[in-house]
């Protein structure tokens, strides 16, 4: 059999890159006997604004050695792409994707199912178009979109699917508005393979003296961080980026790729993060970490997912936030429950079981058709 994903591989972000290459292990963990490809489906317009935002210069915040160090980080990418991801050869077009033969198209993770971002919609990712005996979607996200004033198209186009899962309660719940179904929750892939422990020369160089973390708090108020920073130094610790400059961090922490971004996780005291993925490799590494996150589909993503392993308030102005543990050994019992049944679900999926999910009590007031 050969199996592919769809997912957004080609972005030059740490997050999105690993949830790729996760499922990619796992399903190649799952299915040790059949051919697993990343499709290197390319949306361009996708990528060249991706590809831009790397080359902004932010002033106030970085240097000028800083900056070239970080205009090189899209080419440390795709050099890891290109070691890492069984790759097809460039793809456009559901034509295209449906000339490789293709028996499963597995489509997720990662907000594959925004249609209100702009430059990377695709009917594609709704399996408009695909022929493939299997269309299965594993842990999609819609973002920040809430089911209101979904395109027509992708009404029509979501139905191909023969499995249905979401990543997140407010992906389900579009599911609920839009199918009147509810289908089961699932991990993002990053919870379903470990990755491997780097011990090079740059990371032991970066970690030789205790250190805090932070990964793009976008937004935060220039003196909470700046008193953060202080205390950590009072204390005797250094402040690094995962990936990112501050002229008030302690060393230069930008040319990673993103096994050693993982390890800096890894081996930090603390974790500050704005982002989705930046908490889930803090729980992954079962680190204490706060939030600060401005964006609106982040702020969504980041509380369902703190809900759903029971974690609570993670927020950074919380009052005692620092000294507020974490109980991991309560959290993974939850998470190492949504593995296994996460696990199942790729494996019945994959193999051809039908799965929608549970219709909604409310189905008759929803006023959409319920999913056959």
């Amino acid at each position: 059999m050969k199996i592919g994903i769809i997912t957004h591989h080609c972005i030059n972000n740490y997050g999105a890159f690993l949830q790729g290459w996760a499922l990619q292990e796992k399903i190649k963990a799952l299915f040790p006997n059949d051919e697993v490809y990343m499709i290197n489906y390319i949306i361009p317009k996708q990528n060249i604004i991706n590809i831009g935002g790397f080359f902004r210069y932010y002033p106030k915040s970085e240097t000028p050695i800083s900056w070239l160090n970080k205009i090189t980080q899209p080419a440390i990418f795709s050099k890891t792409r290109k070691k890492y991801y069984n790759l097809t050869k460039p793809v456009y077009n559901a034509e295209q994707i449906n000339a490789l033969g293709m028996d499963c198209i597995v489509i997720g993770s990662d907000e594959v199912w925004n249609y209100l971002d702009k430059k990377s919609y695709s009917l594609v990712k709704f399996s408009k178009g695909l022929n493939a005996k299997r269309v299965v979607a594993y842990a999609p996200s819609v973002g920040k979109s809430t089911g209101t004033d979904v395109p027509n198209e992708v009404k029509r186009a979501i139905r191909g699917f023969s499995a249905i899962s979401a990543r997140d309660l407010n992906t389900r719940a579009v599911c609920r508005n839009l199918l009147g179904i509810e289908p089961m929750l699932v991990c993002d892939p990053t919870f379903l393979t470990p990755t491997p422990v780097i011990d090079n020369e740059k990371i032991r160089r970066l970690t030789k003296k205790p250190y805090i973390l932070f990964y793009y708090c976008n937004g935060i108020p220039a003196e909470l961080k700046e008193k953060i920073i202080s205390t950590a130094h009072k204390k005797g610790y250094n402040v690094l980026g995962g990936g990112e400059y501050d002229k008030l961090y302690s060393d230069m922490s930008i040319r990673l790729d993103p096994f050693e971004w993982v390890e800096l996780f890894r081996r930090a005291e603390y974790v500050y993060t704005g982002t989705f993925h930046g908490v889930v490799f803090s729980i992954l590494n079962r680190k204490n970490f706060a939030v600060y996150a401005s964006i609106e589909s982040r702020v969504k993503k980041i509380s369902a997912l703190l809900t759903q392993f029971g974690i609570g308030n993670r927020d950074v102005l919380r009052e005692g936030i620092e000294n507020d543990l974490i109980d991991y050994d309560s959290v993974y019992r939850n998470i190492n429950t949504l593995i296994k049944d996460s696990e199942d679900y790729l494996l019945r999926a994959i193999n051809g079981e039908r799965i929608r999910g549970d219709k909604a009590d409310d189905k008759k007031q929803s006023g959409f058709e319920i999913l056959s």
